[in-house]
């Protein structure tokens, strides 16, 4: 072995632990973030939680400063927005992996839309929402409002990470299928879908972190009554719209609690919704093989 080449081995080794380093260090960075936006709020608001904060209702005289009805219309507001844009958001990705030609014209179309509707900023979706759901429709400031608002923004993220999911079954899995005598339908509900499950969820998952972290779309279409709506037509104020509030309104000691507390409260319920769905996941998976 030459000297010439004892030394580019020597350069690429230092490069590759360079870069190895560089990877490591953006990884544990990104991670260090997350635990401490979770450590800081957790800090600051788990000492203003109790039982009392999460199952009484709200006031705006002071009298009473729970969160319960903000909870209620979080998980209805997420519940109704996922049924409307999973099976709409699934079907889509399903024609175009599946049925829809390779490089078609409305392949194309669909994904440029799809690509747009990604792009366009959260505000311009509540507009829309209170002009056409709100106006147009007659639903008014309600949850229906709010959760078919939200369900056409959370639409691009659940056609682009199924589709990534379904394409990433490997195409044996379709041939033996069809070699075997099976419908497309079938190979598709009894072999693909399953397949692309965990895909699926992170797609939901995503979706679901997506609802609840919005507030400009929320109040302008489900509005900010704080109280337990007792239907989809009742309008409600979600956790997220109910920070805002509390936010723009801190001039007492109190309310910075409160606030502190609703934080905490939304970041425990973002983590057990992730870690339920992917337990879900986990056990469909097994029980289809």
């Amino acid at each position: 072995m030459t000297m010439d080449t004892v030394k580019l081995k020597q350069a690429r080794e230092i490069k590759d632990k360079v870069l190895t380093t560089l990877i490591w260090g953006a990884a544990a960075l990104t991670v260090g973030f997350l635990l401490w936006i979770i450590w800081y709020i957790l800090s600051n608001g788990l000492q203003y939680v109790n039982w009392e904060f999460i199952s009484s209702d709200y006031t705006a005289t002071g009298d009473e400063k729970g969160i319960f009805p903000m909870i209620v219309s979080t998980i209805y507001m997420v519940i109704a927005s996922i049924s409307v844009a999973a099976p709409l958001g699934i079907m889509t990705a399903i024609y175009l992996t599946e049925y829809a030609k390779v490089g078609s014209r409305l392949v194309k179309v669909i994904r440029f839309c799809t690509e747009s509707l990604a792009g366009i900023p959260s505000i311009i979706f509540g507009l829309f929402g209170m002009t056409f759901f709100v106006g147009v429709l007659g639903l008014g400031f309600s949850i229906l409002s709010g959760a078919l608002t939200l369900s056409i923004l959370i639409l691009p993220v659940i056609i682009r990470t199924t589709e990534e999911a379904l394409i990433a079954v490997p195409q044996t899995y379709r041939e033996g299928s069809y070699a075997l005598g099976s419908s497309k339908i079938y190979t598709i509900w009894r072999l693909i879908l399953p397949s692309a499950t965990p895909g699926i969820v992170t797609s939901v998952i995503l979706s679901i972190g997506r609802v609840i972290g919005e507030s400009a779309p929320v109040f302008l279409t489900a509005g900010m009554v704080a109280r337990v709506p007792e239907s989809l037509f009742d309008s409600g104020r979600t956790l997220t719209v109910h920070l805002y509030k509390l936010t723009t309104e801190l001039f007492t000691i109190d309310e910075w609690n409160q606030a502190y507390g609703t934080a905490t409260v939304l970041i425990v319920l973002v983590l057990f919704i992730n870690m339920v769905t992917k337990l879900i996941a986990k056990r469909f998976n097994t029980a289809t093989y």
